[in-house]
């Protein structure tokens, strides 16, 4: 009796001890979460806090800070505005999954080695960073399934209104939107270069995470879905 006495309650203390643990890793994760969230704010000159949410499951998230790499890590960010300039676009959601994420400068800094991303940027918002008079809308995807819009325009003195498919292309950080063709009434007057120079045009996606690229346009009913990618991903930085 007198051992089975001693091994419950090394068994109880087992328990208690692995209870504290557990809570101390929950409430450091939220605490990280937290502070991390409000550093890629103002590093990225953000409006709104983003959401982040540690993975500390099945390995503790104290035993990742221990050895330096935390194994995931997710961010959403709302409403994230397109800054000041004309060719800066507002994103509406920005979700992101980063992998294998290192710690270091006594952990004022996080990157990860890898990450996935979506951008979502409605037309709306599209046609506010166009040139002005260019308002951008839903078109069917081109023969190879690559993704377009319809770029409207009003060009005074060129025939009046111009509607024209258009190719979306991204690369870095921007999105490009140029006309596949001119109408045959523009080109036979010479007008193309002149035409494609107030319509063709560039949206930069600014605020997202430094490593982060864009790698594919899929076009819905209301805006693009643009797929992201990266290594390397500065989650935030100094």
């Amino acid at each position: 009796m007198g051992s089975w006495r001693v091994w419950r309650t090394i068994l109880i203390i087992v328990v208690i001890l692995g209870g504290l643990f557990y809570a101390a890793d929950w409430f450091a994760v939220r605490v990280v979460e937290d502070r991390a969230a409000d550093k890629a704010r103002t590093s990225e000159g953000l409006d709104h806090k983003p959401s982040l949410s540690i993975d500390h499951f099945p390995r503790p998230f104290l035993t990742q800070v221990l050895f330096g790499k935390i194994k995931h890590v997710s961010i959403k960010a709302e409403d994230v505005n397109a800054g000041g300039g004309r060719q800066e676009v507002r994103i509406t959601t920005f979700t992101a999954d980063l992998y294998d994420v290192k710690l270091s400068d006594s952990f004022s800094k996080a990157t990860a080695d890898r990450a996935t991303g979506d951008a979502f940027v409605s037309y709306d918002d599209l046609s506010k960073s166009a040139p002005p008079g260019v308002k951008v809308s839903a078109a069917p995807p081109a023969a190879d399934g690559s993704a377009r819009v319809k770029l409207s325009a009003s060009l005074p003195g060129m025939g009046g209104d111009l509607s024209v498919f258009s190719r979306v292309e991204v690369s870095g950080q921007k999105i490009t939107m140029h006309a596949e063709s001119m109408p045959k009434e523009i080109t036979a007057l010479g007008l193309e270069k002149s035409v494609r120079k107030q319509i063709d045009f560039d949206a930069n996606l600014t605020h997202l995470p430094h490593g982060i690229t864009l790698t594919k346009a899929v076009g819905t009913s209301t805006g693009m879905d643009i797929k992201a990618a990266g290594q390397n991903v500065e989650l935030v930085s100094g």
